[in-house]
């Protein structure tokens, strides 16, 4: 049983050497360049204190426009989302730029804590 399974699978790998007749003639594929434009961004952060740490640590999977445009969080909240991305989604924030995160998010325009 096993010599007949053998033999059968040498004559199919046997058979998958060569390209179809009917396809020999064909030109060879060839890449393209192709450009993809972007959108835009719509917003970006403006220069301020712990906006570095939100570049860092937040733009990496969140647009600068999706922060800026959350409705008025206090600080408390914003610290448990924070931690919910540091759990959650394994994101590599340090725990020592807490203070520094959660007031630059705090201080973001329409935020409770703005500027």
């Amino acid at each position: 049983m096993k010599r007949v399974f053998v033999l059968a699978l040498t004559a199919i790998v046997a058979g998958c050497g060569g390209a179809p007749a009917d396809k020999a003639d064909e030109a060879p594929f060839r890449f393209q360049n192709k450009a993809i434009e972007l959108p835009a961004d719509g917003l970006s952060l403006a220069p301020g204190p712990g906006n570095d740490l939100i570049a860092q640590n937040c733009t990496g999977c969140h647009s600068a426009e999706m922060l800026i445009t959350q409705p008025p969080l206090d600080a408390k909240t914003w610290a448990a989302e924070v931690a919910k991305m540091r759990k959650v989604y394994h994101a590599p924030i340090d725990p020592a730029d807490d203070a520094r995160l959660i007031a630059a998010l705090s201080a973001l325009p329409g935020q409770s804590g703005a500027r």
